[in-house]
């Protein structure tokens, strides 16, 4: 019972290190749990597609945000 519970704590452990490594990741992550849309299909192609998806996705709210500022 100890080892599936240190083996857990080593899998958590590990993952909130690669998170920190590689912040996006946990930003890919959110996304792909999302449960409204399939936005597993934004994350699939070639380098420029996965930076500009991060753009739109980041830059909508934050121009959202400009705006009702104004």
């Amino acid at each position: 019972m100890m080892d599936i519970r240190d083996e857990k704590a080593k899998l958590e452990k590990h993952q909130i290190d690669e998170y920190k490594k590689h912040p996006m990741i946990n930003l890919a992550d959110s996304i792909n749990r999302s449960t409204i849309w399939n936005f597993g299909e934004l994350t699939k192609g070639s380098m420029l597609t996965r930076i500009l998806t991060t753009v739109i996705i980041i830059g909508i709210p934050f121009l959202l945000f400009l705006i009702s500022r104004i």
